[in-house]
Order: C-alpha cells, then sequence, then structure tokens
C-alpha cells in the first residue's frame, strides 16, 4: 500500500470520526432541548388542568353581612359567580381576587365586613375555574382578567356602583390578574396586589433553584409553553408589562421578603416596571398571606395590615 492511498484512508477515517462526534453532539443538545421543552409542560399542567373545588368556603352570614350572589358571563363565555355586598352611597367598590388553588374567595368577607365599615362596598369574585364558578383550567392570569372585566360591567350597570371608583384587590395569582386587568381596563381606579407574581416564567424559573445560566435557558421555553396553551395573542399580559399601564393611577403593592411560593424577586421586577407613584409595603419572613397567623379571615387583627389596606383607599378615595 503506497503512502498515497494509506493517507487516503485515514483521511475517510478522520472525517468518518468527526462525523460521529457532530452527530454525537447535535443528538445530545436535541435531548438537551427536548428536556427542556418537556419541563414546563410536565411541572405546570397538573397546577392548571383542572377546576378547584374548595374543602371550606366562608358566607356572608359568618360575618352578619348582606351579600347578592350573581353570575356574571366573561367575554369567552364562563360563568363565574361572585358575591355583592352592597354600602350606600360607596366611596369605592373593591373586587376581591384569591390565589392559585386557595383560598376560596370568600376568605374575603372578613375584608369586606372590615371595608364596610369605613363605606367601602365589595365584590368578591371567584375566578374561572374555582369554587361555583366555571371553566376547565386556570390561566396564570392570562385569561382571568376577562372575569374582572365582566365584573366592572356588572358594577357599572348597577346602581349602587354605577358612579364608584372601582379598586381590584389580589392575593397571589389575583394579584396577578388584579395588576394585568387595571393594565387593560381603564375603568379600574387603582390596585392592591398582595404576593404577585411578576410574570409565570419569572416565578417558574425562581422556584427552579437552579444556577442561574440554566434557568436562562429555560425562561423561552415556558414563554413558549404558555404561548401555545394560552394564545400567543395573550403574551402581552404578563404584570411587569400590565403595570406600566397603570398610568397615574394608584396601586399598592405588598410582598413578605422570605415568600417560598412567590418569591420576592417577583417583587422587584414588578416596582422596576411600576410608575413612580406605585406605593410598596414588604413585611419580614415567609408570609405569603401578608397578615398575621390566623388573622387573613378577622383582617382587623392585624392592626399593621389593616391601617395600611384602609390608609391607602383612604388616601384615595375617602372624602
Amino acid at each position: 500500500m503506497d503512502a498515497t492511498t494509506e493517507r487516503a484512508r485515514s483521511d475517510r477515517r478522520r472525517r468518518r470520526s468527526s462525523a460521529w462526534i457532530a452527530g454525537g453532539l447535535t443528538a445530545a443538545l436535541a435531548i438537551f432541548l427536548g428536556v427542556l421543552a418537556a419541563i414546563p409542560p410536565l411541572v405546570t399542567n397538573p397546577m392548571v388542568d383542572k377546576h378547584v373545588a374548595f374543602d371550606r368556603v366562608w358566607t356572608a352570614d359568618d360575618y352578619a353581612l348582606t351579600s347578592e350572589r350573581v353570575t356574571l358571563t366573561t367575554s369567552d363565555g364562563i360563568d363565574v359567580v361572585a358575591h355583592f355586598v352592597p354600602v350606600e352611597a360607596p366611596k369605592a367598590v373593591v373586587v376581591f381576587l384569591s390565589g392559585t388553588h386557595n383560598p376560596s374567595v370568600t376568605a374575603f368577607f372578613g375584608h369586606a365586613a372590615m371595608l364596610r365599615e369605613q363605606g367601602y362596598a365589595s365584590l368578591l369574585v371567584e375566578m374561572r375555574a374555582h369554587g361555583e364558578s366555571g371553566g376547565t383550567r386556570i390561566a396564570l392570569g392570562f385569561e382571568e382578567p376577562r372575569d374582572v372585566q365582566a365584573a366592572v360591567a356588572f358594577l357599572r350597570s348597577h346602581p349602587d356602583t354605577a358612579e364608584a371608583p372601582i379598586v381590584a384587590y389580589g392575593l397571589s395569582l389575583g394579584g396577578a390578574t388584579a395588576i394585568n386587568a387595571a393594565g387593560l381596563t381603564p375603568e379600574i381606579a387603582a390596585v392592591v396586589s398582595l404576593s404577585a407574581f411578576s410574570s409565570w416564567d419569572g416565578v417558574f424559573v425562581d422556584n427552579m433553584g437552579a444556577p442561574e445560566p440554566l434557568a436562562t435557558l429555560q425562561r423561552p421555553f415556558v414563554r413558549l409553553y404558555t404561548g401555545l396553551k394560552y394564545g400567543f395573542d395573550l403574551r402581552h399580559v404578563v404584570p411587569t408589562t400590565q403595570i406600566a399601564n397603570l398610568g397615574d393611577r394608584p396601586a399598592l403593592l405588598v410582598h413578605s421578603r422570605g415568600d417560598t411560593q412567590v418569591p420576592f424577586a417577583s417583587f422587584e421586577r414588578l416596582v422596576a416596571a411600576a410608575p413612580p407613584q406605585v406605593e410598596t409595603w414588604v413585611r419580614e419572613g415567609d408570609r405569603h398571606l401578608i397578615v398575621e397567623d390566623g388573622a387573613f379571615l378577622q383582617p382587623l387583627e392585624d392592626a399593621e395590615y389593616a391601617a395600611r389596606v384602609l390608609g391607602f383607599l383612604e388616601a384615595h378615595f375617602g372624602r
């Protein structure tokens, strides 16, 4: 065998080896990207593809209140149940929204009782896929603003609240929805948001506990997942985008520094995106419900919390 033939064979072996290496790397990259794409639906679908039934609900009678049960039909045809607590000539009407899986919005009847004494009406909205409301999936704040818009339409048609300012007041998913709804709905005069996430991809990667480079790689796949699930036309319906649309309307953002459900980084991103008039309050510890232990149902038992909330409302809607 001459030297030329040997060199040719050696070149062919090197090319085959290079092709195998390139193929192996391509396959490994494809598998890695496939894993990143699979993680969001594997983690999120069990959380959202459900209708939440509550073990415990509260009634107006528990707080010596009078309420009217109403059914609101959203623009996408879902019947949402709400509870209206009226006040004669209200200073404002507060629309309450609760979290992803708990509690029922009826846990806010204690807030409604507190506000009624100060001249504020309340509408407790059980968002889609929760409790007595219709719907088969939780929409992570992308579709829930339609529930709030149905509430706004009801309040504008009701003789007791037709002219009253409307305040969107939410916890966790409800807090994110309150921000999104206000950004999309000029009729909402103010927002109180407790423990809201800044965006679903934001809170998703915050909770991964992964190194920053891996978390950064995961984020676009979470956005792809939510776009495919809820529609890419709703990709702008995220709190960090919608909070900028408040304009000069007032808002109060509340978070606890050690929140293990919605990490504090979400609050920091929201504050960074918010207009300058937006007010903030930070509590120490892991307090996703914000209030002192056991006081969510009786907010007056947490004097600091009650003072913050009532002070915000009085500053903007007091007479």
